[in-house]
């Protein structure tokens, strides 16, 4: 009977933590902000701005000393181009250059004065392109569209002095090995379906710990640590103190983790190609080892400003770690290790291999056994710090109630 009795007041010591710690987070303000506004606008946000997925019609400025059929037929076919937008003709490259200094447009296209000349001399000729490198996209589009007109460009040529007699032999001179570029994973090759997965992923975990963090900085600025200590009655207490708050956490970040990985990415047509239940087997452990992780990290700054300097800090390194917008292989080992400590380092490895490649849960099952151990070593260091906080809080009420005795003798 006493097993029984125990598991009811440890169950009872959770249900008490947790209608605290679900009233503290909504009277406080900032907590609500990063709990609920940001997760539900920042990728609402993100996604509007990235909607398009690709950059087309960059400005581009020609410098032609040619004055030739060829270059005309040159600017043209870039001009078509969906990426590309001829926006203006300059004289020379000073003026060109003013245009890109103005950010008039993003690249530009110079002809020499024998260009035409050198290719019906049967010569090499060239096309300087000039691109603004502030932005990639841009520099991708400018360069890539030039890159395959001038090669549809020299394929015509090499047909024309091919004197072929049929339409079939200059199809096999202008391309003897076919190349067909099928793009897989990301078919549209847009910036959002690239990048925009690994981001709601990080996105659950940092508002996740700014919460946690500005929560236990306001309990610890106003001193109410008070109402935890009755619940160390027994040797489990701290566990009933962490699983309380975590169980109140847990209960809003599961509605939060399915809007991030579920309803954003069908709302914008992102790919989905993973179950909605292997997402939810990764999501389970990801948030608990989140909130453990945030529980340790509140309980180790002293201001709970500290948090949110901290973690908005790492936000981008963390993006980086992830192997999502930078290749794994050229990162350096230490910082492989150290992205090691984060959940989200695995959990965006997992989310983007099910969800934009199509991996099953078995084929992800060392990120999901590593999260699984974050959650447990969490746990465990939450446990710590918490011990030491309650300590503290419990040796401070009593030297307070020490001070009013001596006050009253």
């Amino acid at each position: 009977m006493s097993i029984f009795r125990n598991a009811y007041e440890g169950l009872l010591d959770i249900c008490f933590i947790w209608k605290e710690e679900m009233k503290q987070v909504f009277h406080d303000e900032g907590v609500i902000i990063f709990f609920f506004v940001v997760p539900i606008v920042y990728p609402l946000l993100y996604s509007w701005i990235y909607n398009n997925e690709a950059v087309h019609e960059i400005p581009v400025v020609v410098v032609d000393n040619s004055h030739s059929s060829l270059s005309r037929k040159f600017v043209r076919m870039c001009d078509a181009s969906p990426d590309v937008k001829i926006a203006y003709y300059a004289q020379d490259l000073d003026e060109a250059k003013s245009l890109i200094s103005r950010q008039l447009v993003k690249g530009i296209y110079y002809f020499p004065s024998e260009f035409d000349k050198r290719v019906n001399r049967l010569e090499q000729a060239t096309v300087s392109v000039y691109c603004d490198m502030s932005l990639m996209l841009a520099y991708k589009a400018v360069f890539q569209t030039a890159q395959l007109v001038s090669m549809q460009m020299g394929t015509e040529l090499k047909t024309r002095m091919g004197k072929n007699y049929t339409s079939r032999e200059d199809a096999i001179a202008a391309k003897p090995l076919d190349v067909a570029d099928v793009p897989i994973f990301n078919p549209s090759g847009g910036y959002g379906s690239f990048i925009l997965p690994g981001v709601l992923i990080l996105i659950l975990q940092q508002t996740l710990v700014l919460g946690i963090g500005l929560s236990a900085g306001t309990t610890r600025e106003k001193s109410r640590y008070g109402w935890l200590i009755p619940v160390r009655r027994h040797y489990h207490g701290l566990s009933r103190i962490v699983w309380g708050k975590a169980l109140c956490y847990l209960m809003i970040y599961a509605v939060m983790g399915v809007w991030l990985t579920i309803a954003v990415p069908s709302i914008f047509n992102f790919p989905r190609l993973a179950h909605w239940w292997n997402i939810l087997a990764i999501l389970f452990p990801y948030t608990l080892a989140s909130i453990f992780f945030g529980m340790t990290v509140s309980c180790m700054v002293k201001y709970r400003e500290n948090v949110m300097l901290l973690m908005v800090f790492v936000s981008v390194p963390l993006l980086f770690m992830t192997g999502v917008s930078w290749p794994q292989s050229s990162i350096p080992a230490f910082w492989q290790g150290v992205s090691w400590v984060f959940p989200s380092t695995f959990a965006v490895k997992a989310y983007v291999r099910m969800n934009s490649m199509g991996a099953t849960l078995s084929d992800v099952i060392s990120e999901y056994r590593i999260l699984w151990l974050h959650t447990i070593l969490y746990f465990c260091s939450s446990c710590f710090v918490y011990y030491r906080q309650v300590n503290r809080a419990r040796q401070e009420t009593i030297e307070r109630l020490e001070e009013k005795k001596e006050a009253l003798v």
